[in-house]
């Protein structure tokens, strides 16, 4: 429904350029600077039919799905120098064409604000923005997570260490008892062994 008004103004605008050639010269007249320095045509006729096959091209796109973000976009800069030529409201002194121009330029300007919601819709999958958002956060998440693991494993080591050391400590502190008690026993053997007959 967006591109149908397009597909019509667009088809006008191929077919009889002329009919617009009075009008557009003085939108055409300011560009003409910036695209003979970009090797473009000048002509009014040329760029009035460029501008009807990009307002044509765009509007089947769009209505098809086919690059359907493209297409509003392409539209909606097509829809510029439309309006710019089309309806002049400030340059007018009768009011009623004054009224009318600028009925036509506002009801343009809410045309162009519907193709740059075609263009930034991603039909419910995330933009380019959000992925980008999402995929920090990822990464800022992953980092997080990794820091945590690392920080429990370096505890666990510390008190897997700590616990060895207070087992060392505790085997060194009982050495003496040992050797005290394997001193006893063999005093013992030897007192036993001299008691023996033969």
């Amino acid at each position: 429904m967006l591109g149908a008004i397009f597909v019509i103004s667009g088809a006008r605008a191929l077919a009889k350029p002329e009919y617009l050639d009075s009008q557009a010269k003085q939108v055409t007249d300011w560009f003409t600077p910036v695209l003979e320095k970009a090797s473009l045509p000048t002509e009014t006729r040329t760029l009035i039919r460029l501008n009807g096959a990009v307002q044509v091209a765009g509007a089947l796109l769009l209505a098809a799905g086919r690059a359907r973000r493209p297409a509003a976009l392409a539209l909606a800069a097509s829809l510029v120098p439309s309006t710019a030529a089309g309806h002049p409201f400030w340059a007018h002194d009768d009011p009623e064409q004054r009224l009318d121009d600028q009925v036509h330029f506002l009801k343009n300007l809410g045309l162009f604000g519907g193709l740059l919601l075609a263009a930034l819709d991603t039909e419910g999958r995330p933009g380019l923005r959000w992925r980008t958002a999402a995929l920090m956060d990822g990464t800022r998440n992953s980092a997080r997570r990794t820091a945590r693991l690392a920080a429990r494993d370096a505890q666990r080591r510390v008190s897997t260490a700590r616990r060895q050391a207070r087992m060392a400590r505790r085997i060194a502190q009982r050495q003496p008892t040992i050797a005290r008690r394997a001193a006893r026993a063999g005093h013992f053997a030897g007192r036993l062994a001299s008691r023996l007959p033969g």
